[in-house]
Protein backbone atom coordinates (compact mmCIF):
# COMPACT_ATOMS: atom_id res chain seq x y z
CA UNK A 1 0.00 0.00 0.00
CA UNK A 2 1.12 3.98 -0.44
CA UNK A 3 0.80 6.75 1.55
CA UNK A 4 1.71 10.12 1.60
CA UNK A 5 1.89 13.15 3.96
CA UNK A 6 3.24 16.94 4.04
CA UNK A 7 5.85 18.28 6.03
CA UNK A 8 8.47 21.07 5.65
CA UNK A 9 11.51 21.53 6.37
CA UNK A 10 13.57 24.70 7.54
CA UNK A 11 16.22 26.69 5.00
CA UNK A 12 16.96 30.18 6.36
CA UNK A 13 14.05 31.29 8.55
CA UNK A 14 11.76 30.15 5.42
CA UNK A 15 10.69 26.93 5.11
CA UNK A 16 10.35 24.71 1.89
CA UNK A 17 7.69 21.90 1.60
CA UNK A 18 8.23 18.17 1.66
CA UNK A 19 6.26 14.92 0.87
CA UNK A 20 6.82 11.92 3.15
CA UNK A 21 5.68 8.93 1.28
CA UNK A 22 5.75 5.68 1.98
CA UNK A 23 5.44 1.81 -0.19
CA UNK A 24 4.79 -1.22 1.72
CA UNK A 25 5.22 -4.15 -0.93
CA UNK A 26 5.81 -7.75 -1.29
CA UNK A 27 9.41 -8.52 -0.72
CA UNK A 28 12.66 -9.02 1.17
CA UNK A 29 11.71 -7.99 5.07
CA UNK A 30 13.51 -4.54 5.22
CA UNK A 31 13.37 -0.48 6.20
CA UNK A 32 14.11 1.70 3.81
CA UNK A 33 14.39 5.70 4.12
CA UNK A 34 15.44 7.19 1.54
CA UNK A 35 15.60 10.89 0.21
CA UNK A 36 19.02 12.54 0.90
CA UNK A 37 18.92 12.45 4.67
CA UNK A 38 21.10 13.90 7.07
CA UNK A 39 22.14 11.56 10.09
CA UNK A 40 19.02 12.59 12.60
CA UNK A 41 16.44 11.99 9.56
CA UNK A 42 18.03 8.55 8.98
CA UNK A 43 17.97 7.79 12.94
CA UNK A 44 14.13 8.78 12.68
CA UNK A 45 13.39 5.10 11.39
CA UNK A 46 14.46 3.51 14.84
CA UNK A 47 12.34 6.01 16.63
CA UNK A 48 9.84 5.45 14.78
CA UNK A 49 9.41 1.67 14.56
CA UNK A 50 9.83 1.73 18.17
CA UNK A 51 7.68 3.96 19.44
CA UNK A 52 5.21 2.50 17.23
CA UNK A 53 5.98 -1.17 18.69
CA UNK A 54 4.97 0.50 22.35
CA UNK A 55 1.71 2.22 20.96
CA UNK A 56 0.74 -1.78 19.75
CA UNK A 57 2.09 -1.38 16.01
CA UNK A 58 3.90 -4.01 14.42
CA UNK A 59 5.38 -3.26 11.28
CA UNK A 60 4.57 -6.37 8.62
CA UNK A 61 7.23 -8.52 7.38
CA UNK A 62 7.45 -6.79 4.46
CA UNK A 63 9.16 -4.46 2.18
CA UNK A 64 8.74 -0.75 3.60
CA UNK A 65 10.23 2.26 1.47
CA UNK A 66 10.08 6.16 3.06
CA UNK A 67 11.12 8.52 0.49
CA UNK A 68 11.25 12.11 1.57
CA UNK A 69 11.12 14.38 -1.32
CA UNK A 70 12.01 16.58 -3.41
CA UNK A 71 15.13 14.40 -3.66
CA UNK A 72 17.70 16.76 -4.14
CA UNK A 73 16.94 18.95 -0.77
CA UNK A 74 19.39 18.29 2.37
CA UNK A 75 16.93 16.93 4.82
CA UNK A 76 17.96 17.43 8.61
CA UNK A 77 16.39 18.12 11.89
CA UNK A 78 13.80 16.00 14.09
CA UNK A 79 11.00 17.30 12.67
CA UNK A 80 10.36 14.30 10.24
CA UNK A 81 9.53 11.70 12.72
CA UNK A 82 5.97 11.93 13.02
CA UNK A 83 5.18 13.23 9.52
CA UNK A 84 7.29 9.59 8.53
CA UNK A 85 4.71 7.61 11.42
CA UNK A 86 1.50 9.12 10.12
CA UNK A 87 2.57 7.52 6.56
CA UNK A 88 3.69 4.54 7.87
CA UNK A 89 0.19 4.05 9.85
CA UNK A 90 -1.26 5.43 6.05
CA UNK A 91 0.39 2.57 4.50
CA UNK A 92 -0.22 0.07 7.29
CA UNK A 93 -3.84 0.67 6.63
CA UNK A 94 -4.60 2.10 10.47
CA UNK A 95 -5.29 5.78 9.26
CA UNK A 96 -7.60 5.97 5.63
CA UNK A 97 -5.03 8.02 3.14
CA UNK A 98 -7.26 10.39 2.41
CA UNK A 99 -7.81 12.05 5.59
CA UNK A 100 -3.89 12.69 5.67
CA UNK A 101 -3.62 14.11 1.93
CA UNK A 102 -4.53 17.50 2.80
CA UNK A 103 -2.80 18.17 6.75
CA UNK A 104 0.42 19.05 7.43
CA UNK A 105 2.41 17.09 10.25
CA UNK A 106 5.28 17.67 12.19
CA UNK A 107 7.03 16.54 15.47
CA UNK A 108 9.20 14.53 17.13
CA UNK A 109 8.54 11.52 18.68
CA UNK A 110 9.77 9.54 21.76
CA UNK A 111 10.65 6.21 21.90
CA UNK A 112 7.02 5.93 24.32
CA UNK A 113 4.77 7.19 21.55
CA UNK A 114 4.92 10.89 22.97
CA UNK A 115 5.13 13.60 20.91
CA UNK A 116 8.19 16.47 21.65
CA UNK A 117 8.26 20.05 20.64
CA UNK A 118 10.85 21.51 17.36
CA UNK A 119 12.12 24.81 16.44
CA UNK A 120 10.58 27.00 13.11
CA UNK A 121 7.23 25.58 13.67
CA UNK A 122 6.17 29.37 12.85
CA UNK A 123 7.42 29.21 8.84
CA UNK A 124 6.42 25.80 8.23
CA UNK A 125 3.16 26.39 9.49
CA UNK A 126 3.07 29.85 7.43
CA UNK A 127 4.58 27.60 4.53
CA UNK A 128 1.93 25.04 4.50
CA UNK A 129 -1.05 27.78 4.68
CA UNK A 130 0.82 29.22 1.87
CA UNK A 131 0.15 25.81 -0.33
CA UNK A 132 -3.71 25.93 0.97
CA UNK A 133 -3.42 23.25 3.84
CA UNK A 134 -4.74 24.67 6.60
CA UNK A 135 -5.25 21.62 9.25
CA UNK A 136 -1.81 21.27 10.71
CA UNK A 137 -0.75 18.98 13.12
CA UNK A 138 2.08 20.12 15.61
CA UNK A 139 3.27 18.86 18.98
CA UNK A 140 1.10 20.46 21.56
CA UNK A 141 4.01 22.25 23.26
CA UNK A 142 4.61 24.21 20.29
CA UNK A 143 0.44 24.33 19.78
CA UNK A 144 0.69 28.37 20.88
CA UNK A 145 3.27 29.24 18.13
CA UNK A 146 1.99 27.33 15.61
CA UNK A 147 -1.75 29.37 16.45
CA UNK A 148 0.24 32.74 15.64
CA UNK A 149 -0.71 32.25 12.06
CA UNK A 150 -4.46 33.05 12.06
CA UNK A 151 -5.32 31.09 8.94
CA UNK A 152 -4.25 28.12 10.06
CA UNK A 153 -6.56 25.87 12.35
CA UNK A 154 -3.90 23.76 14.49
CA UNK A 155 -4.01 20.76 16.10
CA UNK A 156 -2.08 19.95 18.79
CA UNK A 157 -0.72 16.46 20.46
CA UNK A 158 0.99 14.88 22.54
CA UNK A 159 0.87 10.99 22.27
CA UNK A 160 0.54 8.89 18.82
CA UNK A 161 -3.04 7.80 20.28
CA UNK A 162 -4.23 11.22 19.40
CA UNK A 163 -3.13 11.34 15.90
CA UNK A 164 -4.78 8.61 16.17
CA UNK A 165 -8.27 9.49 17.25
CA UNK A 166 -7.62 12.97 14.97
CA UNK A 167 -7.42 11.17 11.50
CA UNK A 168 -9.53 8.23 12.33
CA UNK A 169 -12.79 9.56 14.52
CA UNK A 170 -12.13 13.33 13.85
CA UNK A 171 -11.23 14.12 18.06
CA UNK A 172 -9.51 17.49 18.36
CA UNK A 173 -7.32 17.02 21.85
CA UNK A 174 -8.34 20.11 23.99
CA UNK A 175 -4.95 22.76 25.28
CA UNK A 176 -5.46 23.44 28.77
CA UNK A 177 -6.48 27.36 28.60
CA UNK A 178 -4.59 27.55 32.35
CA UNK A 179 -1.47 27.51 30.35
CA UNK A 180 0.41 31.13 31.63
CA UNK A 181 0.62 33.70 29.91
CA UNK A 182 3.67 34.32 28.00
CA UNK A 183 4.85 37.87 29.42
CA UNK A 184 8.03 37.62 25.99
CA UNK A 185 11.97 37.32 26.65
CA UNK A 186 12.49 40.87 25.98
CA UNK A 187 13.28 43.23 28.94
CA UNK A 188 11.58 46.44 29.55
CA UNK A 189 13.93 49.08 27.68
CA UNK A 190 15.66 51.71 29.52
CA UNK A 191 14.23 55.45 29.56
CA UNK A 192 15.63 58.33 28.71
CA UNK A 193 14.28 59.84 31.89
CA UNK A 194 16.61 58.35 33.70
CA UNK A 195 19.87 59.32 32.10
CA UNK A 196 21.50 62.12 33.64
CA UNK A 197 23.93 64.92 31.79
CA UNK A 198 25.91 63.65 28.12
CA UNK A 199 23.24 66.01 25.85
CA UNK A 200 25.51 65.12 23.08
CA UNK A 201 25.37 61.36 23.27
CA UNK A 202 21.69 61.64 24.09
CA UNK A 203 21.47 64.06 20.61
CA UNK A 204 23.63 61.59 18.78
CA UNK A 205 20.98 58.47 19.85
CA UNK A 206 18.31 60.19 18.59
CA UNK A 207 19.91 61.06 15.26
CA UNK A 208 20.41 57.70 14.83
CA UNK A 209 17.38 56.62 15.45
CA UNK A 210 15.59 59.25 13.15
CA UNK A 211 18.13 57.67 10.20
CA UNK A 212 18.97 54.08 11.59
CA UNK A 213 22.12 54.93 11.58
CA UNK A 214 25.07 53.06 13.52
CA UNK A 215 26.36 54.62 16.28
CA UNK A 216 29.81 54.54 18.31
CA UNK A 217 30.35 55.83 22.05
CA UNK A 218 33.84 56.85 23.32
CA UNK A 219 34.26 57.35 26.89
CA UNK A 220 35.51 56.93 30.28
CA UNK A 221 33.89 54.03 32.27
CA UNK A 222 30.24 55.12 34.44
CA UNK A 223 29.85 57.60 31.63
CA UNK A 224 26.37 56.05 31.03
CA UNK A 225 27.55 54.54 27.30
CA UNK A 226 25.47 51.34 28.60
CA UNK A 227 22.20 52.56 29.60
CA UNK A 228 22.21 54.83 26.34
CA UNK A 229 22.62 52.08 24.27
CA UNK A 230 20.18 50.56 26.42
CA UNK A 231 17.67 53.41 26.03
CA UNK A 232 17.60 53.31 22.18
CA UNK A 233 14.71 50.52 21.56
CA UNK A 234 12.53 53.14 24.11
CA UNK A 235 12.95 55.44 20.70
CA UNK A 236 12.60 53.48 17.98
CA UNK A 237 8.90 53.55 16.34
CA UNK A 238 6.64 49.99 17.03
CA UNK A 239 7.43 47.36 14.67
CA UNK A 240 4.82 47.18 11.99
CA UNK A 241 3.05 43.55 11.31
CA UNK A 242 5.47 42.61 8.46
CA UNK A 243 8.37 43.06 11.02
CA UNK A 244 6.86 41.07 14.03
CA UNK A 245 6.13 38.33 11.67
CA UNK A 246 9.93 37.85 10.39
CA UNK A 247 11.09 38.80 13.61
CA UNK A 248 9.07 36.04 14.78
CA UNK A 249 10.30 33.58 12.84
CA UNK A 250 13.79 34.23 13.37
CA UNK A 251 12.99 33.83 17.15
CA UNK A 252 10.97 30.39 15.90
CA UNK A 253 13.91 28.89 13.81
CA UNK A 254 16.17 29.73 16.87
CA UNK A 255 13.66 27.98 19.61
CA UNK A 256 12.89 31.37 21.53
CA UNK A 257 9.38 31.58 20.56
CA UNK A 258 7.66 29.18 22.33
CA UNK A 259 4.51 29.45 24.63
CA UNK A 260 4.12 33.12 23.43
CA UNK A 261 0.73 34.00 23.26
CA UNK A 262 1.63 36.77 20.43
CA UNK A 263 4.16 37.84 17.96
CA UNK A 264 7.23 39.12 18.70
CA UNK A 265 5.77 43.03 19.56
CA UNK A 266 8.93 44.15 21.05
CA UNK A 267 12.25 45.87 19.08
CA UNK A 268 15.33 43.26 20.65
CA UNK A 269 17.99 44.29 22.09
CA UNK A 270 20.63 41.65 21.99
CA UNK A 271 24.34 42.21 23.59
CA UNK A 272 26.64 39.32 23.10
CA UNK A 273 29.74 39.14 25.36
CA UNK A 274 33.16 40.19 23.68
CA UNK A 275 34.31 36.69 23.82
CA UNK A 276 31.50 35.22 21.23
CA UNK A 277 32.99 33.62 18.45
CA UNK A 278 32.15 34.25 14.61
CA UNK A 279 29.59 31.52 14.72
CA UNK A 280 27.91 32.93 17.75
CA UNK A 281 27.32 36.16 16.23
CA UNK A 282 26.51 35.01 12.47
CA UNK A 283 25.18 32.03 12.82
CA UNK A 284 25.54 28.44 12.20
CA UNK A 285 25.58 24.62 14.04
CA UNK A 286 26.54 21.30 13.43
CA UNK A 287 22.99 19.85 12.22
CA UNK A 288 20.51 23.13 11.52
CA UNK A 289 21.82 26.31 10.69
CA UNK A 290 20.80 28.45 13.38
CA UNK A 291 20.84 32.52 13.71
CA UNK A 292 23.51 34.03 15.01
CA UNK A 293 23.20 37.32 17.37
CA UNK A 294 22.66 39.54 14.40
CA UNK A 295 19.95 38.07 12.80
CA UNK A 296 18.43 37.70 16.70
CA UNK A 297 18.71 41.74 16.80
CA UNK A 298 16.66 42.77 13.64
CA UNK A 299 14.85 45.59 13.57
CA UNK A 300 16.53 46.39 16.82
CA UNK A 301 19.81 46.87 18.23
CA UNK A 302 22.67 44.83 18.65
CA UNK A 303 24.86 46.50 21.06
CA UNK A 304 28.60 45.97 21.28
CA UNK A 305 30.21 46.89 24.44
CA UNK A 306 34.11 47.44 24.67
CA UNK A 307 34.32 47.04 21.30
CA UNK A 308 37.99 46.80 20.95
CA UNK A 309 38.11 43.38 23.44
CA UNK A 310 36.00 41.38 20.11
CA UNK A 311 38.52 39.12 18.41
CA UNK A 312 39.22 41.22 15.16
CA UNK A 313 37.80 38.52 13.24
CA UNK A 314 34.34 38.20 14.54
CA UNK A 315 34.33 42.03 14.05
CA UNK A 316 35.23 41.74 10.83
CA UNK A 317 32.55 40.01 9.75
CA UNK A 318 29.82 42.73 10.40
CA UNK A 319 31.40 44.34 7.38
CA UNK A 320 28.87 42.97 4.96
CA UNK A 321 25.91 42.27 7.19
CA UNK A 322 26.07 46.19 7.98
CA UNK A 323 25.96 47.10 4.26
CA UNK A 324 23.67 44.60 3.04
CA UNK A 325 21.23 43.84 5.92
CA UNK A 326 21.75 40.25 5.13
CA UNK A 327 23.84 37.68 6.42
CA UNK A 328 25.40 34.60 3.99
CA UNK A 329 26.02 31.61 5.59
CA UNK A 330 28.13 29.32 3.04
CA UNK A 331 28.05 25.69 4.45
CA UNK A 332 28.61 22.36 2.95
CA UNK A 333 24.86 21.65 3.10
CA UNK A 334 23.14 24.75 1.08
CA UNK A 335 23.84 28.42 1.32
CA UNK A 336 21.34 29.81 3.85
CA UNK A 337 20.26 33.75 4.07
CA UNK A 338 19.57 35.39 7.31
CA UNK A 339 17.90 39.17 8.25
CA UNK A 340 20.19 41.50 9.48
CA UNK A 341 18.40 44.68 9.63
CA UNK A 342 19.96 46.05 12.93
CA UNK A 343 20.88 49.17 14.38
CA UNK A 344 24.68 48.59 14.82
CA UNK A 345 26.00 50.62 18.82
CA UNK A 346 29.34 50.43 19.73
CA UNK A 347 31.14 51.54 22.93
CA UNK A 348 33.98 51.58 23.81
CA UNK A 349 36.65 52.93 26.40
CA UNK A 350 39.58 55.41 24.92
CA UNK A 351 42.60 53.53 25.96
CA UNK A 352 43.18 50.46 28.40
CA UNK A 353 42.58 52.07 31.37
CA UNK A 354 39.68 54.09 30.33
CA UNK A 355 40.32 57.31 31.41
CA UNK A 356 42.38 58.88 28.28
CA UNK A 357 42.77 61.90 27.95
CA UNK A 358 42.26 62.81 31.83
CA UNK A 359 45.81 62.71 32.85
CA UNK A 360 45.35 63.00 36.76
CA UNK A 361 43.92 59.48 36.02
CA UNK A 362 45.17 57.77 32.98
CA UNK A 363 48.70 56.41 32.61
CA UNK A 364 48.76 54.77 29.42
CA UNK A 365 51.77 56.41 26.72
CA UNK A 366 51.05 57.34 23.13
CA UNK A 367 51.70 54.31 22.42
CA UNK A 368 49.31 52.16 23.93
CA UNK A 369 46.65 54.10 23.22
CA UNK A 370 47.14 53.93 20.05
CA UNK A 371 47.48 50.41 19.49
CA UNK A 372 44.40 49.91 21.72
CA UNK A 373 42.13 52.54 19.10
CA UNK A 374 43.97 50.12 16.37
CA UNK A 375 42.18 47.18 17.44
CA UNK A 376 39.02 48.40 15.47
CA UNK A 377 39.77 48.69 12.08
CA UNK A 378 39.15 51.57 9.53
CA UNK A 379 36.97 50.01 7.49
CA UNK A 380 34.88 48.76 10.25
CA UNK A 381 34.84 52.37 11.79
CA UNK A 382 34.15 53.63 8.20
CA UNK A 383 30.60 52.19 8.35
CA UNK A 384 29.87 53.78 11.53
CA UNK A 385 27.69 56.70 11.15
CA UNK A 386 27.74 58.40 14.17
CA UNK A 387 30.73 58.99 16.83
CA UNK A 388 30.44 60.53 20.28
CA UNK A 389 32.71 61.38 22.77
CA UNK A 390 31.14 60.70 26.38
CA UNK A 391 32.68 63.04 29.34
CA UNK A 392 32.67 62.27 32.66
CA UNK A 393 29.29 63.01 34.53
CA UNK A 394 30.01 65.06 37.07
CA UNK A 395 27.56 65.66 40.39
CA UNK A 396 25.43 68.63 39.19
CA UNK A 397 24.13 66.42 36.42
CA UNK A 398 22.87 64.24 38.93
CA UNK A 399 21.30 66.49 41.30
CA UNK A 400 19.60 68.52 39.09
CA UNK A 401 16.45 69.18 39.68
CA UNK A 402 15.22 69.77 35.70
CA UNK A 403 13.13 66.77 34.98
CA UNK A 404 15.16 64.66 31.63
CA UNK A 405 13.20 64.15 28.15
CA UNK A 406 11.54 60.90 28.43
CA UNK A 407 11.64 58.15 25.84
CA UNK A 408 7.71 58.86 25.25
CA UNK A 409 8.40 62.42 24.19
CA UNK A 410 11.64 61.51 21.83
CA UNK A 411 10.15 58.67 20.21
CA UNK A 412 6.96 61.43 18.95
CA UNK A 413 9.96 63.26 17.39
CA UNK A 414 11.47 59.83 15.65
CA UNK A 415 8.49 58.52 14.45
CA UNK A 416 7.48 61.59 12.61
CA UNK A 417 11.15 61.72 10.77
CA UNK A 418 10.30 58.22 9.73
CA UNK A 419 7.22 59.24 8.24
CA UNK A 420 9.04 61.80 6.08
CA UNK A 421 11.38 58.99 5.06
CA UNK A 422 8.84 56.60 4.40
CA UNK A 423 6.74 59.64 2.10
CA UNK A 424 10.07 60.15 0.52
CA UNK A 425 11.40 56.94 -0.29
CA UNK A 426 7.57 55.23 -1.05
CA UNK A 427 8.53 54.09 -4.50
CA UNK A 428 12.20 53.34 -3.90
CA UNK A 429 13.54 49.62 -2.18
CA UNK A 430 14.90 51.55 0.82
CA UNK A 431 13.55 53.32 3.90
CA UNK A 432 15.95 55.20 5.66
CA UNK A 433 18.45 58.11 5.35
CA UNK A 434 21.22 55.40 6.14
CA UNK A 435 20.22 53.38 3.17
CA UNK A 436 20.25 55.71 0.51
CA UNK A 437 22.59 54.62 -2.84
CA UNK A 438 25.54 56.59 -3.07
CA UNK A 439 24.37 57.62 -6.64
CA UNK A 440 21.36 59.01 -5.38
CA UNK A 441 22.74 60.88 -2.40
CA UNK A 442 23.14 64.07 -4.13
CA UNK A 443 19.70 64.20 -5.63
CA UNK A 444 18.10 63.16 -2.11
CA UNK A 445 20.23 65.67 -0.37
CA UNK A 446 19.97 69.03 -2.88
CA UNK A 447 23.42 70.59 -1.87
CA UNK A 448 23.58 73.90 -2.82
CA UNK A 449 26.64 75.93 -4.39
CA UNK A 450 27.74 77.49 -0.69
CA UNK A 451 26.94 73.28 1.20
CA UNK A 452 29.40 72.16 -1.94
CA UNK A 453 32.26 74.68 -0.97
CA UNK A 454 31.78 73.98 2.55
CA UNK A 455 32.27 70.55 1.90
CA UNK A 456 34.96 70.90 -0.80
CA UNK A 457 36.88 72.93 1.71
CA UNK A 458 36.84 70.41 4.36
CA UNK A 459 36.36 67.09 2.57
CA UNK A 460 41.16 67.04 2.73
CA UNK A 461 41.12 68.43 6.02
CA UNK A 462 38.93 65.85 7.60
CA UNK A 463 40.67 63.21 6.31
CA UNK A 464 37.39 61.62 4.55
CA UNK A 465 36.90 58.92 2.39
CA UNK A 466 34.60 58.56 -0.39
CA UNK A 467 32.69 55.96 2.40
CA UNK A 468 32.64 58.70 5.37
CA UNK A 469 31.57 61.37 3.02
CA UNK A 470 28.85 59.85 1.84
CA UNK A 471 27.97 58.87 5.08
CA UNK A 472 28.38 62.13 6.37
CA UNK A 473 25.76 63.72 3.61
CA UNK A 474 23.07 60.67 4.73
CA UNK A 475 23.31 61.98 8.69
CA UNK A 476 22.98 65.37 7.24
CA UNK A 477 19.75 63.92 5.65
CA UNK A 478 18.27 62.91 8.58
CA UNK A 479 19.15 66.21 10.47
CA UNK A 480 17.80 68.08 8.27
CA UNK A 481 14.67 66.03 8.50
CA UNK A 482 15.01 66.73 11.94
CA UNK A 483 14.23 70.24 11.33
CA UNK A 484 11.59 69.97 8.74
CA UNK A 485 14.30 71.02 6.01
CA UNK A 486 13.38 69.78 2.17
CA UNK A 487 17.09 70.26 1.83
CA UNK A 488 20.21 70.01 3.71
CA UNK A 489 21.78 73.28 4.20
CA UNK A 490 25.34 74.34 5.74
CA UNK A 491 24.10 74.04 9.31
CA UNK A 492 23.02 70.59 9.02
CA UNK A 493 26.33 69.76 7.60
CA UNK A 494 28.44 70.95 10.26
CA UNK A 495 26.72 69.35 12.97
CA UNK A 496 26.96 66.12 11.39
CA UNK A 497 30.86 66.97 11.33
CA UNK A 498 30.21 66.96 15.31
CA UNK A 499 28.98 63.43 15.15
CA UNK A 500 31.48 62.26 12.10
CA UNK A 501 33.11 58.95 12.53
CA UNK A 502 35.94 58.03 14.50
CA UNK A 503 39.36 57.75 12.50
CA UNK A 504 43.05 57.27 13.15
CA UNK A 505 43.28 60.58 13.78
CA UNK A 506 40.48 60.70 16.32
CA UNK A 507 42.61 61.73 19.71
CA UNK A 508 45.31 64.01 17.69
CA UNK A 509 44.93 66.95 19.43
CA UNK A 510 46.02 65.18 22.91
CA UNK A 511 49.02 62.93 21.47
Amino acid sequence: MYSVVSTAILHGIEAAGVSVETDISEGMPVFEMVGYLGSEVREAKERVRTALRNCGFHLPVKRITVNILPADLKKSGSGFDLPVAVSLLGAMGEIEDTRANDVFVVGELGLNGCIHAINGVLPMVSESVSKNRKICVVPKDNYKEASLIEEATVIGVSHISEVLAFFNEGVIPQIDPTLPKDEGTNEKPFDFSNINGQYMAKKAAEICACGMHNLLLVGPPGGGKTMIAKAIPSILPKLTTSEKIELSKIYSVSGLLKDRDALMDQRPFRSPHHTVSVAGLTGGGANVIRPGEISLATYGVLFLDELPEFQKNTLEILRQPLEEKVIRISRAKGDFVYPADFLLICAMNPCRCGYFPNFNKCHCDKNSVRSYLNRVSQPLLDRIDCCVETKEVKFSDLTKDEKNESSATIRARVKKVHQIQKKRYADRPYRYNSQIPSAEIMDVCGLDDESLKFLEDNFEKASLTARTYHRLLRVSRTIADMEGSEHVKITHLREAFLFRSMDKNYWEKYL
